[in-house]
């Protein structure tokens, strides 16, 4: 598990690192994130460690959000006076989301039929 998180973190510091010198309009963790995607492709799986690690972290990911909602509460009044753009922001950020998500079921699911065996081949 230590490996697994220094790994994580490794990314993420490579990730704010090349944000930084490179002045790319994203956050670091999500450049770090992009990193840990392209190494996982070129190593062609996710160690057991690490996925070990991920599953636990995704398990508990709501206290991770803890802090976020508390710092969003330090800007209550800023938000009762602009509320509109954040609703909108959070009802299309949703609605991007489940469309996304629905897409990529969709295309897993197709993508599995054609590699699933017929049912004459199974018997």
């Amino acid at each position: 598990m230590v490996y697994a998180l220094t790994a994580l973190f490794a990314f993420q510091l490579l990730g704010e690192l090349l944000v930084q010198w490179l002045h790319l309009p994203l956050p670091g963790a999500l450049a770090g994130m992009l990193l840990l995607l392209a190494a996982l492709l070129a190593y062609g799986r996710v160690p057991d460690a690490l996925e070990r690690t991920a599953g636990s972290l995704l398990q508990n990911m709501m206290l991770l959000f803890i802090p976020a909602i508390a710092g969003v509460m330090l800007h209550f009044e800023r938000i009762a006076r602009e509320w509109l753009p954040f609703l909108v922001a959070g009802i299309a950020g949703a609605a991007i989301t489940l469309a996304v998500t629905a897409w990529t079921l969709r295309w897993l699911l197709r993508d599995s039929a054609h590699t699933r065996p017929a049912e004459e081949e199974r018997t």
